[in-house]
């Protein structure tokens, strides 16, 4: 037998170790010698191996990265667990390639029994954990890939194992999961012609700056016709570079199925490594970034390129580079940033019209009849006060500030502006669709379907963890008694082996709905409690609001008592925001616990009850308070003498006399850019940093000297230290809030789309430089759009047209204006219109101690006083009775509301309607791409054809008689490099 020596040093020795390895012995299961514990080899490896993205050899590409906690162990016990791990690893490989031959196996070290006798100090559930990894690393090398483990790191208390795929592992998974890749077939993609190409070619020129330096953003005028891999039509595609054929990010989602699929079944639980991560058998697994984004001598790569023409803020005008995002993070990924830059680009004319709209209201103002006489300085009215006894009369006048801000957001402009939103956002959702079906085409996604439906079914390691102890449970209890307490501990064991031996039984057993019962009845009465608490914060804030504003009328600063108004708003709103950033992590972790007790199926399945119930509770949290000054406040106060109270003390709140919109508008802003500026930003970025920071400080070993602390961390190394993917919800959910804050109340607020495309601009780059520099690389998924979050942003664009219709209509004084100018005005002008809209009240009616302290505040005595309200006067036959002003109102409100929303829904129909789903000129694709795909096979047949009439002899008959078989035969390898180019 040939023999290579290597020298590596085991960990615990500090002399090196001959290692021989036997030519043939991994290929009957004998474990390669590099997947021994390795320490740094010669100093003359190369620079690759050196950062850690190869193994030891320097040739095979690290793909994947497993990582552990070890113990350092002492000098008196260093060459005991040298010598139990050569036994462990060694011996263990080579008894399992012996008993391949049929030779008998080498005698089995009792590993777990003895190292916890002889090691008293070592804890058992540790040696568990490695009997465990043993068994899992076992199983990954008989499925065909190779491992290399490394523990004398400059990460103390850390073990690396790092898996390669291999050629053979990657074709046979690529073609399990039907992965499209390239062929050689390439076809001319068709291009505009006529005046479409010029105004192209124009465009192109125009936003040539606009685009980033990277080859995968250039259009290509040819493109590679895309086909599932298959082992037995190797020949179609172009494999000449097999090192490149399958990229980093393909390798690593090979080897994450291969991961998923493989179980440690030899402990209690069948277990997969979901379920080793979640016990702490690993600690982590993700694949390795592709090298470092900046520092001296850095080799070019797809990190860096994404680094600096995408995550920079300095490239924040460019458009994304999509292609190069979906090539180094997958396609879920990049819908999501390709979702986001669309979404931020149609921003941008909705940001136009708001801002006009605005400009429109601030040009008017001077020219606002009602502003104007609330406003005059002759404006004699006396108003009732705002609340009991600490509150004085006041005049109508005072309230001039204000009904002059409320005019820049509640004039004519804003119900065009709600018509125009509505119809936007049905523009986003169609131009989105078409945005979607593009990327489908040039990522070779069409006819995703059908593996989606196979992945669908997989069961997650939980859910099988639930249906075996179920049955466990089953058999326990049709043991007898007797039996069961003479040999307890051997019966369970034999009960555990049975239920191993039909663990296929997701294929036979499920949870049923009377399994999940208790997980339901949780998650609805959890639900309801903590929608429970939204409601009663709130509350709270109401009764805030009210108890503050009493206490400031009592104080003797005028300047104080003058703003009263603008203090009470300013504070609620602010701590309804703290409120809210708080609420929203307590509200996402009780999700993720709700969800985790009905024990979904599937990942799906686990995803999407996951994103239900956390927009559930963080929209019901975000949009409560504004909801509740929108459309309650004002609206059950009663009226002087006959008040609302909430604890016979509390007197409801009023709005201001130019209306709720204004607070509305306060509220929204706050909360908005709260929450945008707090939460969506300094959160990201401080966050992160932090972790990072303290699970460095955590593992940072202090016995070393400082020129070893600053040398250079493997590649692998330096990825655990960064923060794990926690997957796309949050980034998702935030988005999706911010479209409620730009739709659904945008008629009291038209500055939205424009804070809204300011924190998109930074947002992009911010998640970019999240996703390149301070998260762990995810694992590449392929999705084909953007799932329920789709289904999620047509609800709110539905329901924000039914908002806005009452948010005009009973929010604002809009239709009371349009009500009073055509039924009511003497010469069809506004004028009169303050004076039409307030009832009288005389002092003599208020309730014993509800009366003002100081009645003689204004230097007279007060006998009427105002408020704003459809109600009879005192001196009629029904006093204080609403009158027919108020139900001419109310009818013309309700009328506005249905005819708003049917008149805007129908509009947004057409639209939908009038464009179509699939661009026209990527339909003629695909119908090319099949065409040519057919071509493709035709030709291929005729070749296999011709094959077998040369091979076959000349008598006609026999050939027929052998065509029919001959057809259904696979074609000879020598074929496949013989006829390779005739396609």
């Amino acid at each position: 037998m040939e023999k290579n020596e290597r020298s590596t040093t085991i960990p615990g020795k500090e002399k090196e170790v001959d290692i021989i390895n036997i030519k043939g012995i991994e290929d009957i299961g004998y474990v390669q010698p590099d997947s021994i514990l390795l320490n740094s080899l010669a100093p003359e490896e190369n620079t690759q191996c050196q950062h850690g993205l190869y193994f030891q050899d320097g040739e095979r590409r690290v793909d994947y990265i497993l990582t552990y906690h070890i113990k350092k162990p002492s000098s008196s016990r260093s060459n005991r667990q040298s010598s139990r791990f050569t036994d462990n690893a060694f011996t263990r490989s080579l008894r399992r390639g012996t008993a391949r031959l049929g030779r008998p196996p080498p005698p089995q070290p009792r590993v777990v029994p003895e190292v916890a006798s002889q090691d008293h100090s070592m804890d058992y559930h540790e040696d568990d954990k490695r009997y465990r990894r043993e068994e899992f690393e076992g199983n990954l090398r008989d499925m065909g890939l190779e491992l290399e483990k490394d523990e004398d790191t400059k990460t103390p208390g850390v073990g690396f194992v790092k898996i390669h795929a291999p050629w053979h592992v990657l074709c046979r998974e690529a073609e399990f999961m039907k992965l499209k890749m390239p062929t050689k077939k390439v076809y001319e993609v068709k291009q505009c012609s006529g005046v479409g190409a010029k105004i192209n070619t124009l465009v192109n020129k125009a936003t040539e700056p606009l685009h980033p330096n990277v080859e995968e953003n250039r259009a290509q005028n040819v493109k590679h016709l895309s086909y599932a891999f298959s082992r037995e039509k190797q020949h179609l595609f172009d494999l000449s570079d097999r090192d490149s054929f399958f990229d980093s990010k393909t390798r690593a989602s090979i080897v994450f199925e291969v991961l998923k699929r493989t179980k440690c079944t030899k402990a209690k639980y069948s277990m997969g490594i979901t379920s080793l991560l979640g016990s702490g058998v690993y600690t982590a697994a993700y694949p390795l970034h592709d090298g470092d984004v900046d520092g001296e001598n850095v080799e070019p790569n797809d990190r860096k390129l994404l680094y600096e023409e995408w995550a920079s803020y300095s490239v924040f005008y460019k458009y994304q580079p999509i292609g190069l995002v979906r090539k180094y993070f997958g396609e879920k990924i990049g819908l999501y940033f390709a979702w986001l830059g669309l979404y931020t680009q149609m921003l941008i004319p909705a940001s136009l019209v708001g801002v006009i709209v605005f400009l429109y209201g601030c040009a008017t103002v001077d020219n606002n009849i009602p502003s104007m006489e609330i406003c005059h300085p002759r404006n004699n009215i006396t108003m009732c006060p705002l609340c009991d006894r600490a509150c004085n009369y006041w005049k109508l006048k005072e309230a001039c500030g204000t009904a002059r801000a409320s005019h820049l957001f509640d004039n004519p402009a804003t119900v065009f502006f709600s018509i125009f939103m509505a119809l936007w956002a049905a523009m986003f959702m169609e131009h989105w669709k078409r945005r979607q079906m593009r990327l489908n085409y040039e990522w070779d996604l069409t006819g995703f379907e059908e593996e989606e439906e196979e992945l669908k079914d997989h069961p997650r390691a939980e859910y099988e963890l639930c249906v075996m102890q179920k049955s466990l449970k089953k058999e326990h209890k049709t043991q007898k008694p007797t039996e069961i307490a003479e040999e307890p501990t051997n019966k369970w064991k034999q009960t555990v082996q049975s239920a191993m031996a039909g663990l296929k039984l997701t294929e036979k057993e499920k949870l049923t709905c009377r399994d999940r019962l208790p997980a339901y009845m949780t998650n609805i009465v959890m639900m309801l409690l903590m929608i429970g608490v939204t409601f009663a914060i709130v509350f709270g804030v109401i009764l805030y609001r009210i108890s503050i504003t009493a206490a400031l009328h009592m104080s003797n600063n005028p300047t104080t008592r003058s703003n009263v108004r603008l203090m009470v708003k300013t504070t609620a709103a602010i701590i309804n925001l703290v409120v809210i950033l708080i609420l929203d992590e307590v509200y996402g972790a009780v999700a993720r616990w709700l969800t985790v007790l009905e024990v979904p199926k599937t990942d799906k399945s686990f995803e999407e009850r996951l994103i239900f119930k956390t927009f559930i509770l963080k929209f019901v949290n975000a949009f409560t308070p504004i909801i509740y000054i929108a459309f309650f406040r004002g609206r059950l106060v009663g009226r002087p003498g006959s008040y609302l109270y909430v604890f016979e003390s509390y007197r409801m709140e009023e709005c201001a006399h130019g209306g709720c919109l204004m607070e509305l508008c306060i509220q929204l802003s706050i909360t908005m850019l709260g929450k945008q500026l707090i939460q969506n930003n300094l959160f990201e970025i401080g966050i992160p940093k932090l972790k990072k920071l303290i699970r460095y400080i955590k593992s940072k070993r202090r016995t070393f000297q400082e020129e070893e602390r600053e040398k250079k961390l493997q590649r692998y190394e330096t990825d655990h230290f960064l923060e794990p993917f926690a997957g796309l919800t949050p980034e998702y959910m935030e988005m999706i809030i911010q479209f409620g804050f730009v739709t659904l109340f945008v008629a009291s607020f038209p500055l939205a789309p424009l804070f809204a495309l300011l924190n998109n601009i930074i947002e992009i780059r911010l998640d970019a430089k999240k996703f390149v520099a301070e998260l762990r690389r995810p694992v590449a998924a392929r999705a084909k759009d953007i799932g329920i979050w789709y289904n999620l942003l047509r609800g709110v664009a539905k329901v924000a047209v039914i908002i806005n219709a009452f948010v005009i209509s009973f929010t604002s004084d809009f239709i009371p204006r349009l009500v009073y100018q055509y039924m009511y005005s003497p010469d069809g002008s506004m004028h009169g219109f303050v004076n039409h809209t307030m009832s009288y009240f005389n002092v003599s009616d208020f309730q014993d101690g509800k009366e003002p302290m100081d009645p003689h505040h204004l230097g007279y005595q007060v006998e009427m006083c105002r408020y704003k309200d459809y109600r009879e006067p005192p001196w009629s036959n029904t006093p204080y009775v609403v009158s027919k002003e108020f139900w001419a109102v109310l009818a013309a409100r309700l009328a506005f509301v249905i005819v708003f929303q049917n008149v805007v829904m129908l509009m947004s129909d057409i639209v939908d309607w009038l464009i179509p789903d699939i661009p026209k000129d990527i339909s003629l694709q695909i119908h090319k791409e099949k065409i040519l795909m057919v071509e493709l096979f035709m030709k291929e047949e005729q070749g296999k054809m011709q094959f077998i009439d040369s091979m076959t002899p000349c008598d006609g008959k026999e050939r027929n008689n052998h065509a029919p078989v001959a057809r259904s035969r696979s074609i000879p390898h020598t074929y496949s490099h013989t006829h390779a180019n005739n396609f």
